[in-house]
């Protein structure tokens, strides 16, 4: 089993730049990857970013390509998101997730969830 603890979020100001940071625990030597997910009210949970623990793989979601990065740190088994350049429509509950095989980034196939960390982004 693994845990993951996300935080980093808040309120900001649209354009600004915000770090979310999310920190595996327990048997994190079985993790294949890692993502970010968001859920905003009244839309779907959208997948935003995930990572290949071994190889850095990445994946962006149209949405935020050229202003979010992924990046993890293995020996830390933490993962993080940079958000530059913030919007309003990026203002959502954003999920950090682990997959024990490999995911292709799609949201049911991910097996660990934390617990969410908000982010509002104001106009």
């Amino acid at each position: 089993q693994v845990h993951v603890v996300e935080s980093g979020g808040g309120l900001v100001q649209a354009g600004v730049s915000l770090i979310l940071s999310c920190t595996a625990s327990g048997r994190t030597s079985m993790i294949y990857d890692m993502g970010w997910f968001r859920h905003a009210p009244g839309r779907e949970l959208e997948s935003v970013a995930g990572i290949t623990w071994s190889g850095g793989t990445t994946y962006y979601a149209d949405s935020v390509k050229g202003r979010f990065t992924i990046s993890r740190d293995n020996a830390k088994n933490t993962m993080y998101l940079q958000m530059n350049s913030l919007k309003p429509e990026d203002t959502a509950v954003y999920y950090c997730a682990t997959a024990m095989s490999r995911s292709e980034f799609i949201a049911r196939r991910y097996d660990y969830w934390g617990q969410g960390t908000q982010v509002t982004v104001s106009s």
